[in-house]
């Protein structure tokens, strides 16, 4: 367990500090297309399973398959909120959405894998269609500040120590409900918000819910493979259907990222 969680620990403040970056050069909508990916919740199926055993792991990813619908939700609203207000507001509102859709699935008879599955795709485009459309013209990012990136890692690695802390106390639906909890997208988007403005934060929100694609097909394989393929070959056909998945939606876009513009600082900046 030690070695599993450490490892778990460490890989996600990593991959938002790497998604950070990519925003950095390549704009919000590429950084939300990397937060959309299973950075965080990957890792917290791969505990679920070495610690449970592959039944508990497969029933918890159909709870987090499910709880797509719920991470849409926290997008749709952040997005409402962040053209009327700052992002602590905006993010407290996406928050309530997402425990309140948490709350709504958990009430419900769990879903097999096909429903899930159908359930987080319909959301998704119906998110898609419901987030308010940016501005066409990329926001000029603000000049980074020296802590920056490990004030980012930091927030990440507070959020998964507090949700890990929530989640080993909870039996697998539940738990598989809330491991798709905003904690990459959210530390991603406040910082965004709060650096380059709400049409910032609404273009990474777009990126997320276009790369839930990906995050859904690794979740579905999950759910069906664990029990008849094993851990080892199942998290292995996971990883290779959401890499292509994304690599087909980035590809749809069709065209390439184009590096983010830098504003200059203010004086006393």
């Amino acid at each position: 367990m030690t070695s599993v969680l450490a490892l778990k620990l460490l890989l996600a403040p990593g991959l938002v500090t790497a998604a950070s970056l990519a925003g950095r050069r390549w704009g919000p909508e590429v950084a939300g297309w990397l937060a959309g990916f299973p950075m965080i919740a990957g890792p917290i199926a791969l505990f679920f399973a070495l610690e449970q055993g592959a039944l508990f792991g497969a029933h918890s990813a159909r709870g987090t398959l499910a709880g797509i619908a719920s991470l849409t939700a926290y997008t749709v609203v952040y997005g409402h909120a962040a053209r009327r207000g700052r992002w602590p507001g905006a993010l407290a509102a996406g928050y309530a959405a997402f425990l309140a859709g948490t709350a709504l699935l958990h009430a419900l008879p769990a879903l097999s894998a096909g429903a899930a599955l159908l359930l987080a795709l319909a959301s998704l485009e119906l998110g898609l269609r419901a987030l308010p459309r940016p501005a066409e013209a990329a926001p000029a990012a603000a000049a980074p500040g020296r802590w920056d990136l490990p004030v980012r890692a930091g927030a990440t690695l507070a959020l998964v120590l507090g949700l890990t802390a929530l989640a080993a106390r909870l039996g697998p639906g539940l738990s598989g409900l809330l491991a798709p909890f905003p904690v990459a997208s959210a530390v991603l988007t406040a910082f965004a918000h709060q650096q380059q403005g709400p049409e910032a934060a609404l273009r990474l929100l777009r990126g997320v819910l276009r790369a839930l694609r990906a995050f859904a097909a690794f979740f579905a394989v999950l759910a069906l493979a664990l029990e008849p393929l094993g851990i080892p070959l199942a998290f292995a056909a996971a990883l290779l259907t959401a890499g292509a998945v994304q690599a087909l939606g980035m590809l749809a876009t069709g065209r390439a990222p184009a590096p983010a513009p830098l504003a200059l600082p203010t004086r006393g900046e």
